[in-house]
């Protein structure tokens, strides 16, 4: 049986309902005969509920084995025995359990993690199964309290955080396998049609390529008068604004993406709106503002207007102490668990050339404070004086100097950079507070000083050892994209975003792509 909420939501059904002619009517006036689901909509709904199918499945063996091994290490063999005291008396933990597994099932669904919208969409998706088994488990703990019911403590502790690491795990899996389908054929992914400028549509359909694992793909365009132009991008244009609909039903497509475009006037677009009701089909609106995410952005109706409100960029506060505390925290942790690796690579390093174990840099921080940063050495110790005669074989993008086979590195530091293992002492920055887990690159002075004023807002916060730029393609980034990847970071970070870097980079130091 699915799970409430489970998909896509059911296909309308219904008569058309009259409507009184209007100048926009020309736009809906070839598909005055058309009615009911189209294709491609039926095609999303049944890919939708297939997958939303298959992660209830997960979900509920990740439930089942989490509180499985919280009553075995809880109790051993003894899960028959009863709650002492409050309303549980008498029911043993065996039952009590099965009730948990099925109420935390539930509250997934209540909080509609399986909705066809968010899921394989990422941070969403894990914040609201993590919101979900928070609010489970919270109100267990005060139904427990108010009932005087004296339920396990050892359970829980186990239960909850186990639980909900491995349904956070086995999201990411299925999440990661749902790319793997999107890049291999488009049956898993949306069929979009673009209707706007060409400006416009060029820059929507160029982003949305720029993440085929969101699962847009870009099937065709309408342009305001259907233009000149056969193809934008690579995509064929397939009408205009007054053939919105036929196009949708000739391509198959079932979401329409609407760019900032002056012909879509709100008349013509409640029209739409109302048409694509009716075909089951998805409407996005693209505004013209990019590279600002979905925390800072809220949809406030005032007098039936859908107002964008933009929050400022969060800079201080409490957010940023929470962040500061957890860096710290998790730098201490980190620096425990890896100091034997640190002893070994230090002694490797001094073993080899009897240099320094240690690379000494000032580097550009928080609001253009200098400080000093520590690497493992991966060059030869005269690297810094023999830069200038490598300037004229510079690789690197924009203000860095890099280049692929740079001859000052010693063959352990290649070792070294392929798994960004020269990076751990900068572990000891962030204890210092001169850097953090993740943000931007930390910067030279001389590349600082060489900034335009846009690209002085990366000093706003600290430095991070890992950030987007890493995790996004490291040195293969070109500098344009790299600023971007920083700039965006700046303004829209959040420590959920930062638990998925540190989760990304993991990835991107096992592969090593990018290093040099």
């Amino acid at each position: 049986m699915a799970a409430p909420g489970i998909g896509r939501a059911p296909a309308r059904e219904g008569r058309r309902l009259p409507t009184t002619s209007s100048p926009d009517d020309s736009v809906f006036a070839a598909a005055d005969s058309a009615s009911g689901e189209t294709p491609g909509a039926a095609r999303l709904e049944r890919w939708q509920r297939t997958y939303a199918r298959q992660l209830a499945c997960l979900d509920a063996a990740a439930i089942i084995c989490a509180v499985s091994i919280a009553l075995f290490m809880r109790f051993g063999e003894g899960v028959d025995s009863s709650l002492a005291n409050g309303l549980g008396r008498g029911v043993t933990y065996l039952t009590a359990a099965t009730v948990l597994c099925a109420l935390w099932w539930v509250s997934l669904a209540v909080q509609r993690s399986y909705d066809g919208r968010i899921i394989g969409g990422g941070a969403e998706e894990y914040r609201r199964v993590f919101r979900a088994s928070a609010w489970l488990w919270a109100t267990v703990a005060v139904a427990a309290y108010v009932t005087k019911t004296d339920f396990a403590r050892g359970f829980v502790a186990i239960a909850f955080p186990l639980g909900t690491a491995l349904l956070l795990l086995s999201r990411w899996w299925s999440r990661k396998w749902l790319t793997h389908l999107r890049a291999s054929k488009d049956s898993w992914s949306h069929r979009v049609l673009v209707v706007g400028d060409a400006d416009h549509v060029s820059h929507l359909v160029g982003e949305l390529r720029r993440f085929p694992g969101a699962g847009y793909a870009v099937v065709g365009v309408c342009l305001p008068s259907g233009g000149p132009q056969s193809h934008i991008a690579d995509v064929p244009v397939v009408g205009s604004l007054t053939t919105i609909i036929p196009a949708i039903d000739l391509l198959g497509a079932d979401t329409i993406a609407v760019t900032a475009t002056p012909g879509i006037t709100a008349p013509v677009l409640r029209r739409l709106a109302w048409e694509l009701e009716e075909r089951d089909v998805d409407m996005i609106l693209a505004p013209a503002l990019t590279d600002v995410a979905g925390p800072r952005i809220h949809v406030q109706p005032v007098a039936g207007l859908p107002l964008l409100h933009v929050a400022q960029p969060e800079f201080s506060g409490p957010r940023r102490l929470v962040k500061n505390t957890f860096d710290a925290g998790t730098a201490a942790i980190a620096i425990l668990v890896l100091s034997p690796l640190l002893v070994v690579i230090g002694a490797v390093i001094k073993l080899t050339d009897r240099g320094p174990v240690l690379f000494r840099q000032t580097r550009v921080g928080k609001t253009g404070e200098e400080f000093c940063a520590y690497k493992f050495r991966s060059m030869v110790p005269d690297a810094e004086q023999r830069l200038t005669d490598l300037q004229l074989e510079n690789q690197g993008a924009g203000l860095l100097f890099k280049l692929r086979d740079d001859p000052r590195v010693t063959r352990i530091g290649r070792v070294l950079r392929r798994y960004s293992l020269d990076e751990l002492p900068q572990l000891l920055n962030v204890l210092k507070g001169d850097m953090s887990l993740v943000g931007p690159r930390p910067p030279l002075p001389r590349e600082v000083a060489q900034y335009p004023s846009e690209m002085r807002r990366r000093l706003l916060v600290k430095p991070g050892i890992t950030g987007l730029w890493q995790v996004s393609g490291r040195s293969d980034l070109s500098w344009d994209e790299s600023v971007r990847l920083d700039l965006y970071y700046v303004e829209n970070w959040s420590l959920t975003s930062d638990l998925i870097i540190l989760w990304r980079t993991i990835r991107a130091v096992r592969h090593g792509s990018g290093a040099y």
